[in-house]
Protein backbone atom coordinates (compact mmCIF):
# COMPACT_ATOMS: atom_id res chain seq x y z
CA UNK A 1 0.00 0.00 0.00
CA UNK A 2 1.55 3.32 -1.11
CA UNK A 3 1.39 6.77 1.09
CA UNK A 4 -1.31 9.30 -0.14
CA UNK A 5 1.05 12.12 -1.17
CA UNK A 6 0.13 15.74 0.16
CA UNK A 7 -1.29 17.75 -2.54
CA UNK A 8 -0.99 21.68 -2.34
CA UNK A 9 -3.04 24.06 -5.26
CA UNK A 10 -1.39 26.21 -6.51
CA UNK A 11 -2.93 29.40 -5.46
CA UNK A 12 -1.72 27.76 -2.07
CA UNK A 13 1.58 27.31 -2.93
CA UNK A 14 2.08 31.18 -4.33
CA UNK A 15 0.20 32.06 -1.21
CA UNK A 16 3.32 30.94 0.52
CA UNK A 17 5.99 32.19 -0.68
CA UNK A 18 7.18 35.35 -0.03
CA UNK A 19 10.25 37.03 -2.02
CA UNK A 20 13.20 37.74 0.43
CA UNK A 21 14.08 40.93 -1.17
CA UNK A 22 11.06 42.28 1.29
CA UNK A 23 13.35 41.51 4.28
CA UNK A 24 16.76 42.87 2.74
CA UNK A 25 18.06 39.97 1.18
CA UNK A 26 18.30 38.34 -2.68
CA UNK A 27 15.13 38.40 -4.15
CA UNK A 28 13.81 35.23 -4.81
CA UNK A 29 10.83 35.61 -6.82
CA UNK A 30 10.36 36.19 -10.64
CA UNK A 31 7.77 38.32 -10.56
CA UNK A 32 7.77 41.34 -12.29
CA UNK A 33 9.84 44.04 -11.39
CA UNK A 34 12.36 41.29 -8.66
CA UNK A 35 14.92 38.99 -9.92
CA UNK A 36 15.39 38.49 -13.96
CA UNK A 37 14.94 34.98 -15.08
CA UNK A 38 17.10 33.37 -17.65
CA UNK A 39 14.11 32.39 -20.09
CA UNK A 40 13.26 36.18 -20.09
CA UNK A 41 17.06 37.61 -20.52
CA UNK A 42 17.35 35.10 -23.32
CA UNK A 43 13.72 36.17 -24.52
CA UNK A 44 14.93 40.02 -24.97
CA UNK A 45 18.27 39.24 -26.60
CA UNK A 46 16.45 37.32 -28.93
CA UNK A 47 14.39 40.78 -30.16
CA UNK A 48 16.91 42.91 -30.56
CA UNK A 49 14.46 45.06 -32.81
CA UNK A 50 12.55 46.01 -29.57
CA UNK A 51 14.97 47.21 -27.23
CA UNK A 52 14.35 51.15 -27.54
CA UNK A 53 17.26 53.27 -25.91
CA UNK A 54 16.18 56.10 -22.74
CA UNK A 55 17.40 58.50 -20.47
CA UNK A 56 16.50 58.15 -16.49
CA UNK A 57 14.56 60.85 -15.67
CA UNK A 58 14.36 59.65 -11.76
CA UNK A 59 15.35 57.40 -9.85
CA UNK A 60 14.57 56.37 -5.96
CA UNK A 61 16.50 54.02 -4.43
CA UNK A 62 14.50 53.96 -1.30
CA UNK A 63 11.41 52.91 -3.21
CA UNK A 64 13.10 51.78 -5.84
CA UNK A 65 11.26 53.72 -8.46
CA UNK A 66 11.99 54.63 -11.81
CA UNK A 67 11.05 56.90 -14.70
CA UNK A 68 12.91 56.86 -17.95
CA UNK A 69 12.22 58.36 -21.39
CA UNK A 70 12.73 56.61 -24.84
CA UNK A 71 14.07 58.85 -27.31
CA UNK A 72 10.90 59.29 -28.88
CA UNK A 73 9.78 61.25 -26.15
CA UNK A 74 8.03 58.16 -24.31
CA UNK A 75 7.54 57.93 -20.16
CA UNK A 76 7.83 55.00 -18.96
CA UNK A 77 7.63 54.62 -14.77
CA UNK A 78 9.36 51.39 -13.85
CA UNK A 79 9.68 49.77 -10.03
CA UNK A 80 12.40 47.34 -9.68
CA UNK A 81 13.51 45.39 -5.96
CA UNK A 82 17.10 44.27 -7.02
CA UNK A 83 18.32 48.08 -7.18
CA UNK A 84 17.58 49.20 -10.80
CA UNK A 85 17.38 52.88 -9.26
CA UNK A 86 20.56 52.39 -7.40
CA UNK A 87 22.51 51.71 -10.70
CA UNK A 88 20.58 53.76 -13.22
CA UNK A 89 21.28 57.59 -12.20
CA UNK A 90 19.19 60.18 -13.38
CA UNK A 91 20.89 61.52 -16.58
CA UNK A 92 22.06 58.21 -17.85
CA UNK A 93 21.68 56.55 -20.61
CA UNK A 94 19.48 52.55 -20.31
CA UNK A 95 17.74 50.46 -22.82
CA UNK A 96 14.22 49.73 -22.17
CA UNK A 97 12.97 46.61 -23.59
CA UNK A 98 9.25 46.46 -23.26
CA UNK A 99 7.69 43.58 -24.41
CA UNK A 100 9.30 41.50 -21.85
CA UNK A 101 10.00 43.83 -19.17
CA UNK A 102 13.83 44.00 -18.95
CA UNK A 103 16.10 47.06 -18.25
CA UNK A 104 19.68 47.71 -19.61
CA UNK A 105 21.61 49.64 -17.36
CA UNK A 106 25.22 49.30 -18.86
CA UNK A 107 26.05 45.47 -19.38
CA UNK A 108 23.17 44.67 -16.21
CA UNK A 109 19.82 43.93 -17.00
CA UNK A 110 16.96 44.30 -14.59
CA UNK A 111 13.27 42.82 -14.36
CA UNK A 112 11.30 45.99 -14.15
CA UNK A 113 7.38 46.13 -13.28
CA UNK A 114 5.56 48.83 -15.21
CA UNK A 115 3.59 51.20 -12.52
Amino acid sequence: MSTPQNFLPPLQVRERSACMCSRGEICSSFASGHGLHLIQARLASATPSEWADAIVERADAATGELVVRTLEGDAHALWNATGAALEAAPGSPVALHVRYGVLAVGRTQFNVASV
